[in-house]
């Protein structure tokens, strides 16, 4: 992050309310469900967001930038405008390139509690760290202390919290990062502090390499969900828009399945009451085997003339691994592949993790 001691000025509510035009929001929200593919950590307002208040949204320059045309402030405020156009929500970006907690300590009266805001969310602390290799940085006891001053502050005025953990200093999801076992370290005190203190958590630094897993297997250093490491390109605005929304109760998080494909290729002499019974059997499995959350099929509808021959395809959903160990083995299951016996030319099977 740029070091700029001297800036003062923060993005005013007039400027970040500013119309950027529905074009924005119309990309943001076609993309909600595809930059939410990771499951939501974090605690939930328990009061959520009331008509009238105002949300202040603290930081440093990613929040800063999150006021602009594209920032996840801006797609949180375009949020609200479509799902609650009556509220009268006043949203206040307040973030300054280069802070660090104790920065954001001294100018809390000033830009925070003056606009007496009903919820504060505070993003912080990758400065805190990053800022350790110019000696710069902010101690452990002095960034646990902070942060329990802000929260208490925040509550003293009558604002709920929510207290994100620092995201990321380069992208790679393996731990090789330069400052990986540091920012670690500062997450860690953030979930501690936001547990002691009543504040909602929102655990971005895990929400982060939780979806950084699924798409960027390749270790990029960035690019992914930022421009450089640590600055959020749009991808990354939407995917922080996304997660503060959920943290805010405004959209409902999304949870982790798993979800275990079955496709048959039966042989041309399978009967259509064969395949009547076969059908009806799978589906009782969700009645028989409590595991089994959920259950579909349906038969090849595909122009593209690439399905190979399997005709029959079943989808069934289970909410870990664990549950999925107990369906295999289960006696009903076992009497269902009893069933097929003879019947089948060839099975596909693909089990693959996603959220819903």
């Amino acid at each position: 992050m740029i070091v700029n001691p001297g800036l003062e000025q923060t993005a005013t509510a007039e400027q970040l309310i500013s119309a950027s035009g529905d074009r924005i929001f119309m990309q943001t929200i076609g993309t909600f469900l595809i930059m939410a593919a990771t499951l939501f950590i974090g605690g939930t307002l328990q009061a959520g967001l009331k008509d009238g208040e105002t949300i202040v949204f603290l930081g440093d320059s990613i929040t800063q930038a999150g006021a602009g045309e594209t920032g996840y402030i801006t797609v949180f405020r375009q949020s609200l405008e479509k799902s609650r156009p009556n509220s009268g929500i006043k949203i206040v970006g307040a973030g300054i390139s280069g802070n660090r907690v104790p920065d954001l300590q001294s100018r809390l009266d000033k830009d925070v509690l003056s606009h007496k805001p009903g919820v504060v969310f505070i993003y912080i602390g990758i400065n805190d760290v990053w800022h350790s290799k110019n000696g710069r940085g902010t101690s452990e006891a002095d960034y646990e202390q902070g942060l329990r001053s802000l929260v208490q502050r925040c509550r003293d005025a009558g604002a709920q919290v929510i207290l994100a953990t620092p995201s990321v200093i380069g992208e790679k999801h393996d731990g090789s990062n330069e400052l990986d076992g540091m920012l670690e370290q500062y997450s860690t005190i953030s979930r501690k502090v936001a547990g002691e203190t009543g504040a909602t958590l929102l655990d971005l630094r895990a929400a982060f390499l939780n979806y950084l897993r699924e798409y960027n297997t390749a270790g990029q250093q960035q690019g992914v969900l930022t421009t450089d490491g640590v600055h959020l390109n749009d991808a990354g605005n939407r995917f922080v828009a996304v997660r503060m929304l959920e943290a805010a109760g405004e959209i409902a998080a999304r949870k982790k399945v798993l979800r275990h494909i079955v496709m048959f290729k039966y042989k041309p002499e399978t009967t259509a009451a064969q395949l009547d019974e076969i059908n009806r059997a799978f589906q009782d499995l969700k009645r028989e085997i409590p595991e089994v959350r959920d259950f579909e099929r349906g038969t090849n509808n595909s122009p593209e003339g690439l399905a190979k021959g399997f005709t029959h395809g079943y989808l069934i959903t289970f909410d870990s691994e664990e549950d999925r160990a107990a369906y295999l083995p289960h006696p009903a299951h076992k009497r269902f592949v009893e069933l097929l016996g003879g019947k089948l030319e060839e099975p596909f099977v693909f089990d693959y993790w996603t959220v819903e």
